[in-house]
């Protein structure tokens, strides 16, 4: 439970059991909303009400409005508590499923004789019927007993669903049956049936129904079954999420090394990860050096290199050596935590086309009971055989189920959340996907979302000589660890990853001059590393240019006085960063790079990308007015970002999204987080979100046509009971079976690097 301070309103989230359908959805949201100031959305898909409350309006109340509606509902469970409340939940959904499992088999036992034997009529032996009779009263009480119930609940309060449909089509299908055989004349010995899957009257008898009795029971209870078992598969993402966090973790103190809950940890205690072991909570490396595998946590496919002072996310695999860890975070606060909390929130949303849904299956129940009598009246007032007047009305009642209509978008929303975790997207809610469908300019940021966002060595030019070129580097890095400009740490950084073993050599008489550079002893050598000054040796003087026209900062080794390298150093592209901008541009998406960097280096990353609209020395302020005044022109705009500058125009586009190894403010403002901090990401989310749109649309487009077409079939009479149960049960499992085809959505290959990414990569590396 969560207080937001602006609306000072309480959100909370209720666990809600027996909803059946979309008319289920609607009468507790209903119910919730006649309480004062509450608004509610409930999912069918993943069972969950949130509802948002004044502080007046206690949970406790809102439980007892769900219940008066004929429903189950719990309170989440407290923090301290939630593994144990996660326990008994999965035991419970375990206890549930087997249950279901057994009344499906029990039932089909007793359902597939009747089902045999009133559809061939060459196995009816003398007094067929009655054995039917002994098989199909079980079916029609016990294995239908959880829609009589519910049926009865409603009825109880006001309200029709789904289960009434189910319950009012077996009772009086079973009822005319039991009234078929004992004052119908179809108890006599030797009597036979036939069977056709059109309906159609018997001569001078009443004929029997046992089979729609049975069929329809076990039709939705097999329906029910596979969708349950569907509906588990589309939060499997979101369970591998929760899998992921540690139960125990080895902390190291003044007592040695010992294992505690991972609920006991703390910050600044350092625990210990052992090679193929899960980094048990965010945390800083203090000692050792490893491979660490984030592919689960961010969807990044390439181990990350650490060491002392590399930041570890929880959930991550140790891929190498021993690591001793310092915790920066626990709980609620990892990183592993708040990708949960988004990947649920989303889920508890609503698009658009599933509040129509709702609001459609709200009224459709009841129209479809006052439907199926007035058929029942027309047939009997038309003069039709009262056998032909009850087959059309059953048959209206069964066919005509909300369930895939309200199972349309939520297990869609599900499939394609869970799935965008497992790449690294991370959306806020169902209306995040339905904007990043319709954007069509993306306002890119360029420090940190197009590049890397610190000072990197871009190229090294060294002139022949006595210094090998791994020389002159380790004399410039050398001189350079005791500098701390950003020019100067990203010259010793450079220095020590390429193949400098050890530690580098001391300097002495080192000076720092501001605004041109450093200079030092090392082993006998004068060494400066400053700003190019003079004429240069050809070389040298071309390495410049290219430099210059990078906008990278270029920097002159100096060895005993004479120039002997000059070293470009800049903030280099990401190495998907030509790959996205070019896909987006693919996918219809117009790109803008604006930032508050100057225009040299803007222009530069510009043209590397192939970006027409660039806008330098952007303020914050200046930003927002961009992102506004594109809006104004007709744009749908979407904002990348990743620093606190960012946050204002994140929050006036009308899609944020953040890069996930921004700041928290940035992260805050956006409605979508690229966990992996990869440009590329945001291509799988567009492709993704019109994917998972498209989804929506067939399924709704399913579940609206199905009824318009079954409906007036079973209305004239062309439609057996039988064949609707089966009809209706399979509308609902091919929805469910339709949105799991998200789980297996994967990204487009990327297209290798056309002619202009090449010529920016050369101008940055040479």
């Amino acid at each position: 439970m969560t207080a937001d301070l602006t609306a000072r309103l309480l959100v909370t989230d209720l666990t809600v059991g027996g909803m059946t359908c979309a008319a289920c959805v609607r009468r507790v949201e209903k119910k919730l909303a006649g309480l004062a100031g509450v608004t509610a959305t409930v999912n069918l898909a993943t069972g969950v009400a949130r509802v948002s409350h004044p502080v007046g309006v206690a949970p406790g109340d809102l439980v007892t409005a769900v219940e008066r509606a004929g429903y189950r509902a719990a309170l989440p469970a407290p923090d301290d508590a939630e593994d144990t409340a996660d326990t008994v939940e999965t035991d419970r959904g375990d206890i549930e499923a087997r249950r279901e499992r057994e009344r499906l088999l029990v039932t089909a036992l007793l359902a597939v004789p009747v089902l045999v034997l009133s559809m061939i009529p060459d196995l009816q032996f003398r007094n067929w019927q009655w054995l039917c009779l002994v098989l199909a009263a079980p079916v029609a009480v016990w294995s239908a007993w959880p829609f009589h119930l519910r049926a009865l609940r409603g009825l109880r309060h006001s309200t029709a669903t789904m289960d009434t449909l189910v319950s009012v089509g077996v009772v009086a299908s079973f009822s005319w049956s039991v009234y078929a055989l004992f004052l119908g004349g179809a108890g006599r010995p030797g009597t036979r049936m036939s069977f056709s899957l059109m309906p159609s009257a018997s001569d001078g008898m009443a004929p029997l129904y046992l089979e729609v009795a049975v069929s329809v029971p076990l039709f939705v209870l097999a329906g029910r079954f596979l969708e349950a078992r569907a509906k588990r598969g589309t939060g499997a993402a979101l369970r591998s999420l929760a899998e992921l966090a540690a139960k125990q973790v080895s902390i190291r103190d003044g007592n040695g090394e010992r294992c505690i809950p991972i609920g006991q940890l703390r910050v600044g205690e350092v625990f210990v990860v052992r090679p193929g072991e899960r980094v048990a909570t965010d945390g800083r490396v203090t000692e050792g050096s490893s491979a660490v595998d984030l592919s689960l946590v961010t969807g990044e496919s390439e181990p990350a290199e650490v060491g002392p002072g590399s930041a570890l996310v929880g959930g991550s695999v140790n891929a190498g050596g021993l690591l001793l860890v310092e915790a920066t975070a626990v709980g609620a606060d990892t990183r592993l935590a708040r990708i949960t909390r988004l990947v649920t929130e989303a889920q508890a949303g609503k698009a658009r086309a599933q509040r129509l849904a709702d609001a459609v299956a709200g009224v459709f129940v009841p129209a479809v009971l006052a439907v199926a009598v007035t058929v029942l009246g027309f047939w009997l007032g038309a003069g039709a055989d009262p056998q032909a007047a009850l087959t059309a009305c059953v048959a209206v009642l069964v066919v005509a189920c909300p369930c895939a209509l309200g199972l349309a978008t939520p297990t869609a929303l599900m499939a394609a959340t869970g799935r965008g975790a497992q790449l690294g997207v991370l959306v806020s809610g169902p209306r995040t996907l339905e904007a990043l469908q319709h954007v069509d300019t993306v306002v890119l940021d360029k420090t940190g979302t197009l590049t890397t966002g610190h000072m990197t060595v871009a190229g090294v030019t060294v002139l022949p000589g006595p210094l090998g070129r791994d020389e002159v580097v380790r004399l410039a890095g050398a001189v350079e660890q005791g500098s701390e400009h950003p020019i100067g740490r990203a010259v010793t950084a450079y220095t020590r990853r390429t193949g400098t073993t050890g530690p580098l050599p001391d300097v002495t008489d080192f000076a720092a001059a501001p605004g041109h550079g450093v200079s030092g002893l090392v082993e006998g050598r004068t060494v400066e590393v400053c700003a190019p000054d003079g004429r240069l040796p050809h070389a040298l003087a071309e390495a410049l240019a290219a430099a210059e026209d990078a906008a990278h900062t270029p920097v002159l080794v100096k060895v005993d006085g004479r120039a002997r390298a000059l070293v470009a150093v800049g903030d280099l592209l990401r190495p998907g960063s030509y790959r996205a901008v070019d896909r987006l541009r693919r996918l219809g998406i117009h790109p803008v790079l604006a930032t508050g960097d100057r225009e040299a280096p803007a222009v530069a990353v510009a043209a590397a990308l192939g970006v027409d609209e660039v806008h330098a020395r952007c303020t914050p302020e200046g930003k927002a007015a961009l992102v506004r005044r594109l809006k104004e022109d007709g744009a749908r705009v979407a904002v990348v970002g990743d620093g606190v500058n960012d946050a204002a125009a994140l929050a006036a586009a009308d899609l944020g999204i953040a890069m996930g190894d921004g700041t928290d403010v940035a992260i805050g403002a956006a409605d979508l987080t690229l966990a992996r901090g990869d440009i590329e990401a945001l291509v799988d989310a567009v492709r993704l979100a019109r994917r998972t749109l498209g989804t929506i649309r067939v399924n709704l487009l399913w579940a609206f046509g199905y009824n318009a077409v079954t409906v007036p079939l079973a209305m004239v009479g062309l439609l057996d009971p039988m064949v609707a149960a089966a009809a209706m049960s399979s509308s609902s499992v091919l929805v469910v079976a339709n949105s799991l085809r998200l789980r297996g959505w994967r990204p487009a290959p990327s297209r290798g690097r056309g002619h202009r990414g090449a010529r920016g990569a050369k101008a940055g590396l040479r």
